[in-house]
């Protein structure tokens, strides 16, 4: 994973030279380019930064302006500020404004580069991971309690975003200009990821009042809603064309079959239990339901039971999640979700789903369920 820089100066002949200069470090570190500070706020919006490095007396929007804009937007990219005007005024200035450090005019390109490599290499003093889950290490920085900045990049897409950790409180998430639980949902739905760690974490106020666990099963929620739409035909507002049936020519002294009607076939819904399915096999939420009925008889606030396929990808994550932490197979899962009805999910070649009300007695549920 490269990271990416943003150089902000309003001097074209300055660009020109870091671009060229800075060509020899483009295995350590990506530079984008920015000629004023309004540029740079589009830049910011587009893409993940690791760093920023600005001059600070620009036209349109000088690089303390910038600067604000980046501690409040974006607090987790440290800034560089360059400076042609060093006093000790200057450097308070830009050190109170959140800046990490200053180089003055004129500078050589290599002791720049050794700069912006020396930051970097900061967000990644916890350790680099190549090609993994983010799901799974995510919920183990929350068990571990671990105070930290994760910058993360999809294998899939090169996308980059950055999640902010404190005592293992998911304090927030961002990607392009998008933050808070939105920005989490998007970074927690990525299923193969390269990431970086930093033993540190800028963030102190909390943008997402959820835990890790919550945030992580309404991305998964989320992932598979949408996938489903985008594969099922139905979820199109056109209506498929069919062809006008015609009547068969009877033979002589035949009888007339039976032609069945044409028309769109009805939607498809989760099968309910029932007590004799046809196939002659156990329909496991028939047999669900008969246990709860023996132990709690049919006042036990349980709404619903059926197999739902569309619960698959949440159990696979689930029970990978289980087996990570040493938890073993997966017996049921519990799925809070704050609405009218909770859900206690059983594994199976499609999941059995029970809904209950969120005042039934769940836990006499869950040990009926265990018998």
């Amino acid at each position: 994973m490269i990271p990416k820089v943003l150089i902000v100066d309003d001097s074209k002949e300055m660009l020109f030279a870091l671009s060229e200069g800075l060509e020899k470090y483009e295995d350590k570190f990506s530079v984008v380019l920015s000629k004023n500070g309004l540029d740079a706020v589009e830049q910011l919006k587009a893409n993940t930064f690791s760093l920023v490095v600005t001059d600070l007396k620009m036209p349109k929007m000088d690089g303390f302006s910038l600067l604000t804009h980046v501690m409040e937007k974006y607090p987790g990219i440290p800034v560089i500020v360059i400076t042609g005007y060093s006093t000790p005024q200057m450097e308070t200035m830009a050190n109170d404004g959140g800046a990490i450090g200053y180089i003055e005019k004129p500078f050589m390109i290599d002791d720049l580069a050794d700069r912006i490599s020396t930051t970097l290499s900061t967000q990644s003093d916890g350790g680099s991971l190549q090609n993994v889950t983010s799901s799974m290490f995510l919920q183990l920085v929350e068990m571990e309690q671990k105070t930290c900045t994760i910058r993360l990049t999809d294998r899939l897409t090169d996308e980059q975003g950055v999640l902010f950790f404190n005592n293992g409180e998911l304090l927030d998430a961002r990607i392009g200009d998008k933050n808070g639980e939105h920005a989490a949902y998007v970074l927690f739905s990525w299923d193969e990821v390269n990431l970086s760690i930093q033993n540190s974490c800028a963030i102190t106020e909390n943008f997402i009042k959820k835990d890790v666990q919550a945030v992580f099963l309404e991305a998964l929620r989320l992932k598979d809603e949408a996938e489903s739409i985008h594969e099922d035909p139905s979820s199109d507002n056109t209506e498929p064309e069919f062809e006008p049936e015609l009547e068969p020519e009877l033979e002589p002294d035949s009888e007339p079959s039976v032609v069945e009607p044409v028309g769109k076939p009805p939607a498809s819904k989760p099968k309910t239990a029932t007590l004799a399915p046809a196939s002659g096999k156990k329909d496991p939420a028939a047999v669900i339901r008969q246990k709860i009925q023996t132990k709690l008889g049919t006042k036990s606030g349980v709404q619903e039971i059926y197999t739902d396929p569309k619960w698959n990808s949440l159990m696979l994550a689930m029970e990978k999640v289980a087996l990570a932490i040493g938890a073993g197979d997966l017996k049921l899962a519990m799925v809070n979700n704050k609405g009218p009805s909770d859900f206690i999910l059983i594994p199976g070649l499609e999941p059995t789903v029970v809904k209950i009300n969120p005042k039934s007695p769940r836990d006499r549920i869950i040990d009926a369920l265990r018998v």
